[in-house]
């Protein structure tokens, strides 16, 4: 009796310790959700590329981008979730923590199974069903939204991440400064800890109205574009500005000596400033500019731009 070979698992068969690894944008990683939903996995780790860490004896699949994908992800977690499931999923895929991605995964699919209809039967929550002992499936208004179940383990982390981004665009808004350039666009510079530029242009936009104006994101080089109708946002590595506006150096001079007038010196503390003020961040905080080391030199300039405002 001739020896059976072992059977080779095709490319479609579905793995059982499998990671997935997509580019880091939400549309990537919906598009990993719909591939797991597609190839009939359940993936141990959803990550990007750039981070993911594999673990012994797991197999990588890299997950192309597709929007069409990712759309259809969208509109069946908006259609069974509901839209606060939704924005939990984009906030928190907005996080640099590494497993955000897999958080978002697990999150999804607790969420669309605990939404897809059932008998009520037996279900130990018949108040949210069409009632006790009625055998009938949930109707879609009775469902209950999973954002309640704030102690799950499914549901606990994301709620997590989405505190942790809101908290960073809270800070974004706070510390952003502008400054204005020859061609009349302003500029702002940031080095958040998740890329919540996203997620700071309707606001600014609903302030600076007509006017043209450009966050980037140094850390993860996006910039998020306002033309003065509508924003949209650029992968980029590198800016190609004009230079300063003429005044600019004066408004920044100004601003600094409004800042330094109304502190009060006797309630000096420098340990609470970098509480709210996270030193991270100074390096794009004009007023902050006099405060960090090695800025000795740039000392001088300022003084000389404050001589120009005293007259």
């Amino acid at each position: 009796m001739s020896e059976c070979p072992s059977a080779k698992v095709s490319p479609e068969e579905p793995l059982a310790e499998v990671a997935y690894s997509h580019d880091g944008t939400l549309e990537g990683l919906l598009s990993a959700v719909f591939e797991a939903y597609a190839r009939r996995e359940d993936p141990q780790d959803v990550a990007r590329e750039d981070s993911l860490q594999p673990r012994l004896g797991q197999t990588v699949r890299h997950i192309e981008t597709n929007v069409e994908h990712a759309v259809r992800v969208q509109r069946g977690i908006k259609r069974t979730c509901g839209e606060a499931a939704y924005d939990a999923v984009m906030h928190a895929s907005l996080s640099d923590d590494p497993r955000a991605g897999t958080v978002v995964y697990r999150f999804v699919r607790y969420a669309m199974a605990q939404n897809r209809p059932h008998d009520c039967s037996k279900c130990k929550r018949r108040y949210s069903c069409s009632g006790p002992g009625s055998g009938k499936s949930c109707p879609l208004p009775m469902r209950r939204s999973v954002m309640n179940d704030i102690a799950h383990p499914a549901v606990e982390p994301l709620q997590r991440l989405v505190r942790a981004v809101g908290n960073e665009r809270h800070r974004m808004i706070q510390f952003l400064r502008f400054e204005h350039l020859e061609n009349g666009v302003w500029l702002a510079r940031c080095n958040p800890s998740a890329s919540v530029v996203p997620l700071l242009m309707d606001w600014f936009t609903g302030r600076f109205n007509t006017q043209p104006f450009i966050i980037y994101d140094e850390v993860h080089h996006l910039a998020g574009v306002y033309e003065g109708r509508d924003w949209y946002l650029v992968r980029t590595d590198q800016l190609d500005l004009p230079d300063q506006a003429i005044d600019e150096k004066l408004m920044q001079a100004a601003w600094k000596r409004f800042y330094r007038t109304v502190a009060v010196e006797s309630r000096y503390n420098p340990e609470l400033r970098r509480q709210f003020m996270p030193q991270r961040l100074w390096k794009n905080i004009v007023e902050m500019h006099e405060d960090l080391p090695g800025t000795e030199l740039a000392r001088s300039s300022g003084a000389a731009a404050e001589r120009l405002w005293r007259g």
